[in-house]
């Protein structure tokens, strides 16, 4: 059941607050509104032990950017981005304020319960700890949302983290391109959907194996899907 997890929806319209109440309280969550970026900073403040923010980026008073910018100085809460911007440069100002995902408006309620339960998921499992294996070479940083290999930052698009943190909370264990696919991307998997996913697990491995030809981390398991570790 989810009626301990607490959701703090934020938007200027009263009727997407509502819809998304409806879709939340109907499976169990916790449902707190604000009608700007600046209530929510101190609801936020003042109650910090939110599972998960939805925030809508255009509002008045305080717009979800800055409003997210504030928050990472006090807290890793989970957020997820609801907007209808989405240029490639506005998902870039989503992510690069600290946000988590970014779902465009209009957007079906499976498609955001989806995202909704993939943060929580995440984030219960592993929330603000830097986790390293000692036969592993790198660690990941959920703090920062990073990498740490021989002591630098890799640098990894917000997709190839994704990836990295499913892998990674799953090690040991085969995943298949589907389960990779519905976590990172947050959408339903499409025969389609595997090409992209061999592409940013090409990508993961060029940034992290000694010889991606031959990884020793990210292994392919034919006809099932990759294991990590």
């Amino acid at each position: 059941m989810n009626s301990n997890i607490r959701i703090l929806v934020v938007d200027d319209d009263p009727d997407i607050r509502h819809l998304i109440r409806i879709v939340l309280e109907t499976n169990h969550y916790r449902v707190t509104e604000a009608h700007s970026g600046l209530e929510a900073l101190q609801m936020l403040r003042g109650q910090p032990n939110y599972d998960l923010i939805v925030l809508d980026i255009m509002m008045p008073e305080m717009d979800g950017i800055e409003a997210c910018k504030s928050m990472r100085q006090f807290s890793t809460v989970p957020i997820l981005f609801l907007t209808a911007k989405t240029q490639i440069g506005d998902m870039a100002d989503a992510y690069g304020s600290g946000g988590d995902d970014f779902l465009p408006k209009p957007f079906s309620p499976t498609t955001f319960l989806m995202k909704v339960e993939s943060l929580l998921r995440r984030y219960r499992t592993y929330k603000g700890k830097r986790e390293q294996y000692d036969d592993i070479p790198f660690q990941l940083d959920t703090d920062r949302r990073c990498v740490i290999k021989d002591g630098q930052v890799v640098d990894l698009t917000a997709k190839e983290y994704e990836i990295m943190l499913y892998l990674y909370l799953r090690r040991g264990f085969v995943v298949s391109v589907k389960e990779i696919y519905e976590d990172a991307w947050g959408d339903k998997y499409m025969p389609a959907s595997t090409n992209t996913v061999m592409v940013h697990i090409m990508n993961l491995r060029k940034k992290l194996e000694v010889d991606p030809a031959a990884p020793q981390y990210i292994r392919t398991i034919w006809g099932k899907g990759y294991q990590f570790g």
